[in-house]
């Protein structure tokens, strides 16, 4: 199986976007915001099959940019990063999810679900993070396609 076949609609986020990331605690008190720039490629091999590459800047003037990968096989991408290790995929719906195990974080994951708009320009991503398997915070992503 293919990339394009079992997950036909991530290859519809290839581009580049813009959007704001909003980190609230359980209670929805904000603990974080920072606009972002992401590039999500498709360079067409299995073991590069995806490729984002981000910038993250806060309002006092704190910019981060990290490149990342993820391989395909069995029907699922795959990350091992410095900073995580999981697996993506699609649901029939076209909805993808991502399940992604912080190694930075010990004990630490989240669960994401990205919803493309039908137009395809822009997109709703919710984060739901664990630590030890109870929940501890949501991200609330909103973005725009910009190419």
């Amino acid at each position: 199986m293919s990339l394009a076949r079992t997950m036909p609609t991530m290859l519809r986020h290839a581009g580049e976007w813009e959007g704001i990331y909003r980190h609230v605690s359980r209670d929805f008190v904000l603990i974080d915001q920072h606009r972002t720039w992401t590039r999500c490629a498709f360079p067409g091999r299995d073991d590069e099959a995806y490729v984002q590459t981000n910038r993250l800047t806060w309002e006092d003037g704190r910019v981060v940019e990290r490149r990342f990968a993820g391989a395909y096989r069995d029907g699922l991408l795959h990350w091992d990063t410095d900073r995580f290790v999981g697996t993506g995929w699609e649901t029939r719906e076209g909805a993808v999810m991502l399940r992604l195990d912080r190694r930075d974080e010990p004990g630490v994951h989240f669960i994401e679900t990205i919803l493309l708009a039908d137009d395809g320009n822009t997109r709703a991503r919710t984060w739901q993070w664990f630590e030890k398997g109870v929940p501890i915070r949501r991200t609330l992503c909103d973005e725009w396609r910009t190419a």
